[in-house]
């Protein structure tokens, strides 16, 4: 969907971003961060003000704060994992995929 095409609706946009934000709830904060860059434009930079902006801004920012949550958590949780992984024993190697040889 290309936003600024005259074709889509300001209420279809408000649409969009608001399903973008639900869908980030299923365990998809891809989409959060998709949906902060996509609507960034249109909830800070478009120039003419329209009445679903407000709510436009409002979850792009969730978005953005979401997915910098997961992002956050899931480099946190690599470094532990890749540093702790070996002392861990039996549940470190069943948590992992390929178990690397040699010492860690």
């Amino acid at each position: 969907m290309d936003l600024s095409s005259a074709k889509n609706s300001d209420t279809d946009k408000l649409a969009l971003c608001r399903r973008y934000f639900y869908l980030g709830f299923a365990f998809l904060p891809f989409l959060w961060a998709i949906n902060a860059v996509w609507f960034f434009k249109e909830a800070f930079i478009r120039k003419p003000e329209y009445p679903e902006q407000a709510e436009v801004k409002k979850l792009v920012v969730m978005s953005g704060i979401g997915a910098l949550i997961c992002l956050t958590a899931l480099i946190t949780w690599m470094t532990i994992f890749a540093n702790h992984r070996a002392d861990w024993g039996e549940l470190g190697d069943r948590l992992s995929f390929n178990i690397p040889t040699g010492s860690p």
